[in-house]
């Protein structure tokens, strides 16, 4: 009788759908660890590390080397850190992820606007002037969409750009090269100041959004000449769908990251700009507005609370250090304006 029992019940634990259930809850398991680790943040990176700052020969400064360098770094980092490039993935556990694509969003839209500078105004002198070849090659490869997984893979062709931004970064060291140029002058900083200052209003804008609000229609304020091919509210309901507001969070913390890097790179290249304006300190002040993006969640999903609601809301502060950062940079753009 007893060995009837015992038989029974290693039957019992042998039974197909126990296994089943047992399997599948060890899987989840297991994803949920993987999903958790590849969802950590990298770490911020020294721009200045490196031979980044000599010629070939070691004996001048390479002015635009620490730039380019790091621009290429952040597109290493999209790559190589934990998990690699998550965006395009179609096998889960990646394929469930939002958030880390998002903040991959964030950061690769920051390296196409630099890629674009690049090609059309920081390495050319003049605008008859002819682009450089790496920068033409690069700067397509990065506009590839990031969801492309196939014929042509993001990842393949942000690898490539990171090749022609190298060899324009290793010409820009060879003194006997004087077809790959980096000027560093105050127009050009001004360019892409303010492509980065309507990318940063326009995330503290969606942010904000994450309560809901009514705003005033002021498309066409401060022309009264001034027309729009479609009619608008004079007052539209702006909110977040709830399923975007974290996407919304961790694009922007993405993005913050990459500008911290760039910025940190613009006030070595430009450093001789931004003395003669006195505008280092207004540089370093924005830098530090934006540090303050990348502290640490201590809260397992990103809050919605209401404004003075009861929960915090981690947008509105997050778009509070973002504003802020966007004024600077205004700030900035008017001082390097001045003679």
């Amino acid at each position: 009788m007893n060995e009837q029992v015992k038989a029974s019940r290693e039957n019992a634990f042998f039974n197909p759908i126990k296994l089943i259930i047992i399997g599948l809850v060890a899987l989840f398991v297991i994803l949920y660890g993987v999903t958790v680790y590849w969802s950590i943040e990298p770490d911020m990176f020294n721009v200045q590390s490196e031979q980044s700052t000599k010629s070939a020969d070691n004996k001048e400064f390479v002015v635009g080397y620490t730039t380019v360098n790091t621009t290429i770094r952040i597109v290493d980092t999209l790559l190589n850190k934990q998990g690699g490039f998550l965006s395009n993935d179609i096998i889960p556990p990646s394929l469930f992820m939002d958030n880390m694509p998002a903040w991959e969003y964030g950061a690769l839209v920051q390296v196409r606007d630099m890629a674009n500078t690049l090609r059309n105004h920081i390495s050319r002198s003049q605008s008859q002037s002819l682009e450089n070849v790496n920068l033409k090659e690069a700067e397509p490869l990065f506009n590839i969409d990031r969801l492309s997984w196939i014929w042509p893979e993001a990842e393949a062709s942000y690898a490539s750009g990171v090749e022609q931004l190298t060899a324009y970064r290793d010409n820009l060291k060879d003194s006997q090269n004087s077809g790959a140029q980096f000027y560093a002058r105050a127009d050009n900083l001004r360019v892409w100041l303010e492509v980065v200052e309507k990318r940063l209003g326009s995330l503290s804008q969606r942010l904000t959004a994450s309560v809901g609000q009514e705003r005033l229609n002021t498309d066409l304020a401060g022309d009264t000449a001034a027309e729009q091919s479609t009619a608008t509210q004079d007052q539209v309901m702006v909110k977040t769908p709830w399923l975007l507001i974290d996407d919304n969070f961790y694009e922007t913390r993405g993005a913050c990251w990459a500008l911290i890097h760039l910025l940190k790179a613009i006030e070595v290249d430009f450093a001789n700009v931004l003395a003669k304006k006195n505008a280092t300190v207004s540089l370093r002040q924005i830098i530090r507005e934006l540090e303050s993006t990348q502290t640490s969640i201590w809260t397992p999903m990103v809050l919605n609370g209401d404004g003075f609601g009861f929960l915090a809301n981690h947008s509105l502060v997050m778009a509070s250090y973002v504003s802020r950062a966007n004024a600077a940079i205004i700030d900035l753009r008017e001082l390097l304006k001045q003679g």
